[in-house]
């Protein structure tokens, strides 16, 4: 509703911060939800308990997703502070240490009506909603690999040695550190260029919300997510290759990359992207509607 981009909006512009409790730990699947909205004599009320809450710890406000009494998914914003609202800082993956993305309880939680969003709405037709969330799960993984790559040039240049048999002065003249530097470039600039184009697909999603417009911006972000998840990987790995031993000292914390790379890329499956890509290209099998797509 227009009053409540308005009022969400200026809290952003404000510089207040939103976390999510969205996913939980135990359901059949990621789109499974047992954390239940219902109807009280006062608004609404939120029971339940999620997990990979990330940024929740360091939040303002908590979106919250709960399903009503027909199953239908809602986005229900509260302040951090309120009542019933249990953080607990139990994030423990190798990866993404800083996220806090652990546990949010939720003991009847009480909501204000305009705080409830209808997100439900969002899949029951075309919807650039599902693109839009999965394009920032690429753009992180992309920036993970620059990351990766830009401390591998620099760790090459002033801290790794020549090899024995290459005859060199400096690591950073062996042919074969180069053409590997070359390699990693290329395929970031390549992951980037499909991730700007699916930026550009949603763009136009929005503006002209046709299911063929949706579609190729659900197709286009799947493609970057596979880019973009391949060469996150790839150049994290291969830092520690070209770098050489020492660059495996805790002190330096350059698993990090690593660590985060492995780890987010999970968020979802990226297996199921070229599927996604070539059933719909060979079969003419429609994108699914959901976040994960």
């Amino acid at each position: 509703k227009p009053e409540q981009q308005q009022f969400f909006f200026n809290l952003v512009l404000r510089g207040i911060r939103f976390g999510n409790a969205f996913s939980e730990k135990h359901s059949k699947t990621v789109a499974d939800l047992t954390t239940t909205l219902r109807k009280t004599e006062h608004g609404y009320e939120i029971n339940g308990k999620k997990f990979f809450a990330t940024g929740a710890l360091l939040a303002h406000w908590i979106p919250i997703v709960a399903v009503n009494e027909l199953g239908q998914p809602y986005a229900a914003l509260v302040p951090r502070e309120t009542s019933g609202v249990n953080i607990i800082n139990d994030w423990s993956g190798f990866g993404q240490r800083t996220t806090a993305s652990g546990t949010v309880e939720l003991n009847q939680v009480p909501v204000r009506e305009e705080y409830l969003v209808p997100i439900y709405q969002a899949f029951e037709r075309p919807t650039p909603a599902g693109a839009i969330s999965q394009f920032i799960q690429a753009a992180v993984d992309a920036g993970i690999a620059r990351g990766a790559i830009e401390e591998t040039i620099q760790y090459v240049k002033n801290h790794s040695r020549a090899w024995i048999d290459s005859g060199l002065e400096k690591a950073s003249d062996d042919p074969y550190t180069i053409a590997n530097i070359g390699d990693l470039k290329i395929k970031l600039r390549a992951a980037e260029a499909v991730l700007d184009l699916a930026g550009d697909a949603i763009d136009q999603a929005i503006a002209d919300t046709t299911e063929e417009h949706v579609n190729q911006a659900t197709l286009l972000v799947a493609e970057a997510k596979v880019l973009t998840t391949e060469i996150a990987i790839l150049a994290a790995n291969k830092l520690f290759e070209l770098s050489g031993t020492r660059s495996t000292l805790s002190e330096l914390n350059l698993d990090r990359h690593w660590r985060n790379a492995r780890t987010h890329t999970l968020h979802d499956p990226v297996r199921w992207k070229y599927h996604i890509v070539g059933n719909y290209y060979l079969n003419g099998v429609q994108p699914p509607r959901h976040a994960w797509s």
